[in-house]
């Protein structure tokens, strides 16, 4: 089934790379999907696959029944893009302005659409069940995850696996790892409130660009100083906004970040230690100020079992060249809230070519994948979900026996 299965997936490599372009072209931001979804729906609905649709608000689950019994497998792509105006200059280029799928989810779709094609075809040959779940709402918290999980996308999953298409590294690599994967992912809002005045008069007022800026430096004392050196932390600034005129102290100052973390208890200190920072700094200035704290998705936590199982699957990929163990990453994902319900591993299918200009970073306004990456993702998944079953069919049949 196999050599089919990947014979099958290299005939359809021009169709996934047309879907791939088609939705690159119609990009929609998160909680905002409406076509793409349909165009989803529309996909499985053809092949004569069962298929829900407006999952916990968005998202599209289709469901495969192989010829014989056996256990589920759930394969995971989200499909959302992100406010960030494409400047690339290709045919496929992004025709809504300030809209992109800068970080890969149009391939992930296609990659999982012709997955599940090319496995429909051989559902003759299959001992158990695949779930195909398409999730909305990656970029921004919430995140369409957990209520998509809240709405039975994951009911009867045995495991789950997931990948995402990663510019960092060549084509060709898979990158692995076992436990924490990608870190927690919150957001924070501070407002520093002073008092306006005239440019030329700053005694008479408090400026809050003066203290913000002071504040920026302070918090950056808290991961270098107050957090134990072995524990992995960030906090970056991310957005700082004051003020419309050159000659106007402005009245108030704001900034917005991001904190990054892999273990609870120092993700609770460092908002603590915010908090003691942002106050001490306004108090001796005699500003005001207010500060809000959104934790985000939790981190990514791959199990041991299913890690290794997927390891081994991707060095029986041809098409893979190399297959790596990564370091952790301080990016967030909620593929992480998948992980906490069933076991399940989420790996990096390296989209990173030269040669196409596809090794910009992700979020980036040039971001873009090696194309021929997808086939290589979609291998990978095929291989580690045919892997599953079979093991877990001879273990039934040995149990009857």
């Amino acid at each position: 089934m196999r050599k089919a299965l990947f014979e099958r997936l290299e005939d359809l490599v021009p169709q996934m790379i047309d879907l791939r372009r088609d939705l690159h072209q119609h990009p929609e931001l998160s909680f905002h999907e409406v076509r793409t979804p349909k165009l989803i729906a529309d996909f499985y609905e053809e092949l004569g696959m069962d298929v829900k649709i407006n999952v916990g608000g968005r998202g599209v689950v289709a469901s495969l029944e192989g010829a014989m019994p056996g256990k589920t497998v759930g394969l995971r792509a989200d499909f959302d893009a992100l406010p960030i105006n494409d400047e690339k200059e290709v045919p496929y280029k992004s025709t809504v302005p300030g809209v992109m799928h800068a970080c890969g989810h149009d391939g992930h779709t296609s990659t999982l659409l012709h997955l599940a094609k090319a496995l429909h075809e051989q559902k003759d040959q299959l001992a158990g069940r695949v779930v195909f779940i398409h999730q909305f709402a990656e970029e921004i918290t919430p995140g369409g995850a957990k209520p998509m999980i809240e709405d039975g996308c994951l009911e009867g999953v045995d495991v789950l696996f997931g990948t995402h298409l990663w510019s960092g590294f060549p084509t060709g690599t898979i990158a692995y790892k076992p436990g924490r994967i990608m870190a927690a992912a919150d957001s924070f809002e501070i407002v520093i409130k002073g008092r306006g005045g005239h440019g030329g008069i700053p005694h008479e007022a408090l400026d809050s660009i003066v203290i913000a800026s002071q504040l920026v430096g302070n918090l950056q004392q808290i991961v270098s100083r107050f957090i134990n050196p072995s524990s992995t932390a960030v906090i970056s600034i991310g957005s700082f906004h004051a003020g419309s005129a050159f000659n106007v102290i402005s009245e108030t100052a704001t900034l917005k970040g991001t904190v990054r973390t892999f273990d609870r208890d120092v993700r609770e200190k460092i908002i603590g230690y915010m908090e003691q920072m942002i106050k001490g700094t306004c108090e001796s200035s005699g500003a005001d100020y207010t500060f809000s704290y959104d934790r985000g998705y939790p981190p990514v936590v791959n199990h041991e079992k299913e890690t290794v199982m997927l390891k081994e699957a991707a060095e029986r990929v041809a098409d893979v060249k190399n297959v790596i163990e990564t370091e952790a990453l301080m990016v967030g994902e909620d593929v992480a809230y998948y992980l906490e319900e069933v076991p399940g591993t989420f790996f990096l299918t390296g989209a990173g070519n030269a040669e196409n200009k596809s090794t910009y970073p992700h979020h980036h306004p040039m971001f873009d994948i090696d194309e021929n990456a997808m086939l290589i993702a979609a291998k990978t998944l095929g291989e580690a979900t045919l892997a599953y079953l079979e093991q877990h069919r001879y273990e039934t049949e040995e149990v009857n026996t």
